[in-house]
C-alpha cells in the first residue's frame, strides 16, 4: 500500500513503534508546531533533513518585513537616525540568524 511519496521513491515500508502515551503527544505537539505529519518529522529528524517550525517561518517573514520598513524609513529620512536604523537592521539579523541555527539543529 503506497501513501505517498518522497522524491522517487514511494512510502510503502511500514515501521511499528511503542511510545508513552507522553511521549506520542510530544512527537504530535513537535509535528503540529512544524506543520507536518508525525511521520514525516520522525524521518526528517532521522535522515537530518530540516524542520522548520511554523511559528520560526512566520517570525522570520515578519522580521524581514520590518526589516524593509526600517530600510523605508531610513531612506526616507536621508539617514538622519541612521546609527538606529542600523542598529535595528543589525538586530533584526541576528535575531533571524538566530531563528534559522535553531531551525538547522532540529
Amino acid at each position: 500500500m503506497v501513501f505517498e511519496t518522497l522524491g522517487a521513491e514511494p512510502l510503502d515500508a511500514m515501521l511499528r513503534l511503542r511510545l508513552t502515551a507522553s511521549e506520542k503527544e510530544r512527537l504530535r505537539e513537535d509535528a503540529d508546531l512544524a506543520g507536518l505529519s508525525m511521520s514525516e518529522l520522525v524521518r526528517r529528524r532521522y535522515f537530518g533533513r530540516p524542520i522548520i517550525a511554523n511559528a520560526d517561518a512566520i517570525m522570520i517573514k515578519e522580521c524581514r518585513r520590518l526589516g524593509g520598513l526600517i530600510k523605508l524609513v531610513h531612506n526616507e529620512s536621508n539617514g538622519i537616525n541612521s546609527k538606529e536604523t542600523a542598529e535595528a537592521l543589525i538586530a533584526l539579523k541576528t535575531y533571524i540568524e538566530t531563528l534559522s541555527d535553531g531551525r538547522q539543529k532540529n
